[in-house]
């Protein structure tokens, strides 16, 4: 890969360059609620046909109430973090996407992977893991944590 300028600065790698995530973790906060919002939407007719065919069936097709909303979320992600723009409408809509290392695209199949393993990785550690992205600071800059004025001394990076 080449190195290429951006603002004045020579960049050899897009991963190295701090610029590029300002503001993307309440970006991304913000795009989680929007993508779980429209799931949310999205599940009110489903839920209309799965209660439709658990009178034809007689009770029977009611326990796909049970797997509504995972299968409802990963159609949603597998068709809109799989497709084209290579993001959810919520990503979309705050104007970040998911990328690959390598460059290469998001197929469908990767979208639904990584999305089942956000889901077990809170499942196992508890959603109260993702509430560490709000006090620790990891920029490049930032040479005490966010959390230092609430100690008594400076928290130095190594």
């Amino acid at each position: 890969m080449t190195a290429q300028p951006l603002d004045g600065e020579i960049l050899d790698n897009a991963q190295d360059d701090g610029y590029l995530y300002r503001g993307v973790r309440t970006r991304r906060i913000l795009a989680f609620f929007i993508d779980y919002l429209l799931i949310g939407l999205m599940m009110i007719p489903v839920a209309i046909i799965v209660a439709l065919l658990g009178v034809m069936t007689l009770g029977l097709g009611w326990l796909l109430f049970g797997i509504l909303a995972p299968l409802t979320a990963l159609l949603y992600v597998a068709i809109t973090l799989g497709g084209r723009s290579q993001a959810t409408l919520g990503m979309q809509f705050m104007d970040i996407r998911l990328a690959r290392l390598d460059g290469g695209r998001v197929d469908s199949l990767l979208a639904v992977v990584h999305t089942v393993l956000f889901w077990a990785g809170n499942a196992i550690l508890t959603p109260l893991i993702l509430l560490a992205s709000l006090f620790l600071d990891t920029s490049a800059r930032s040479t005490t944590c966010s959390w230092a004025p609430l100690s008594s001394a400076p928290v130095k990076y190594s």
